[in-house]
């Protein structure tokens, strides 16, 4: 018994500061037992208590110091246990309250879609008070259970091109149609200023149809100005034509000055912030709606734009709202459609009402949106090439010696938003 005590504390000794320790204890080939720190400390301080050795001994042979082993027989002596204690703090300083937390949860129960970064600026904007860090708004919400991996991941903003002022450009797209309960189709028409990512329109529309599109145009353009040019994929209405001439869309546009730009095919990325409005409108209103028919859209649509515009931040705006960075633009829509004096070198031609052109004992096929409109001809440049101009904007390049069109793009005869190109 001697022999076999003497070899269990050795043991115990060499492994003393590990977690858990194994020890041969017994003398018929018992098997190995499992003897915790607890389990040693409570023998160190029994010890103690019987004054086996002295206690500087007894703190020698166990490895540790006089005040840790003074620490472990104070807490036998109390009656507390002999297992390491958590190292937190009873108290965290700056621990969000459960008030607070409660207002953020909330929030993003109404907002589902809404992160970190906007939902702090929202409630510091509604005028509360003590909102923690973004980081830490974040981890309240990942602790019960509001954040993904997934949109963790997909929250990361782009950067893009940004043009200098409001109503230098707007984009306008529509957002993939959907079924409403009555069955019939929404076709939601959402245009978006360049600068300041304000929200001009979501309209609630049946069809994609320039009767449908054309007037909603007029009315932005009768409360907002004009832009100078507006941006758009090459779908209805305002692109179909486009690799055949032009469209009615396009040409009634030119003729109140606003030039019709076009995203390349099949590069939706052209039109960046107008995607990303429609995928925002989709997380955060469309996939939370079921409309019964459109005027309920509608109702939902205008208070989105007016949660967009003036209560959500947007990152490249600095989390500022986009109605702090957008004015009306000071180009009215004019009342009537005047003449247009072109310069003295040119040529007048009349597009024939099938959208011929008649140029040099030739016609050419130009597009019947401009039938009977007054057109300008005029040689380029470039030898063999004339360039024909509506207005202010040019049109189209013929190249004379094959009488053929080699171009039908518009551009700006002056200030051009694209690349230049020779007159």
């Amino acid at each position: 018994v001697w022999c076999d005590n003497i070899v269990y504390r050795l043991f115990e000794h060499m492994v003393y500061k590990s977690d858990t320790i194994k020890a041969y204890k017994g003398v018929d080939c018992m098997p190995w037992k499992d003897i915790s720190k607890t389990m040693i400390r409570e023998e160190f301080v029994k010890r103690v208590i019987l004054q086996q050795e002295t206690k500087t001994s007894l703190c020698r042979e166990y490895g540790i110091s006089r005040p840790t082993g003074d620490k472990w027989l104070k807490r036998y002596l109390n009656g507390e246990n002999l297992s390491d204690r958590s190292r937190a703090p009873f108290k965290t300083a700056n621990k969000t309250s459960p008030d607070i937390e409660r207002i953020i949860l909330d929030y993003r129960e109404t907002h589902p879609a809404i992160g970190a970064v906007k939902i702090r600026r929202i409630l510091q904007n509604k005028g509360y008070e003590n909102i923690p860090s973004a980081s830490t708004v974040n981890a309240i919400l990942k602790r019960n259970g509001c954040i993904s991996i997934e949109a963790s991941k997909a929250a990361t903003p782009n950067r893009r091109f940004v043009k200098d002022f409001p109503n230098d450009m707007w984009q306008a797209d529509f957002k993939g149609n959907f079924l409403l309960k009555n069955q019939c189709r929404c076709y939601p028409l959402n245009v978006i200023d360049d600068h300041s990512r304000m929200s001009l329109c979501s309209k609630a529309l049946t069809s994609e149809s320039f009767e449908s599109v054309f007037p909603v145009f007029l009315n932005l353009f009768k409360e907002y100005g004009l832009p100078f040019s507006l941006l758009c994929d090459n779908g209805n209405p305002w692109g179909t034509s486009q690799n055949r001439g032009f469209t009615n869309f396009e040409v009634r546009l030119m003729e109140i000055g606003v030039l019709v730009m076009h995203g390349r095919a099949f590069h939706p990325q052209t039109q960046g912030k107008e995607e990303s409005f429609n995928r925002s409108m989709t997380r955060e209103l469309l996939n939370f709606c079921n409309f019964k028919d459109l005027i309920e859209a509608q109702e939902q649509f205008d208070e989105y734009r007016k949660f967009y515009n003036y209560e959500r931040p947007h990152h490249a705006l600095g989390l500022d709202v986009p109605a702090q960075h957008y004015c009306k633009s000071n180009r009215k829509l004019p009342d009537k459609i005047h003449d247009w004096d072109y310069p003295g070198e040119c040529k007048i031609r009349k597009v024939s009402s099938k959208g011929y052109l008649y140029y040099s004992k030739y016609w050419y096929y130009f597009s019947e949106a401009f039938a009977d409109k007054m057109v300008a001809v005029k040689e380029s440049s470039i030898p063999g090439f004339v360039n024909v101009y509506f207005r202010q904007f040019k049109i189209a390049r013929i190249n004379v010696d094959e009488k053929k069109f080699v171009s039908k793009t518009a551009y700006l005869i002056e200030n051009d938003p694209r690349a230049t190109e020779k007159v």
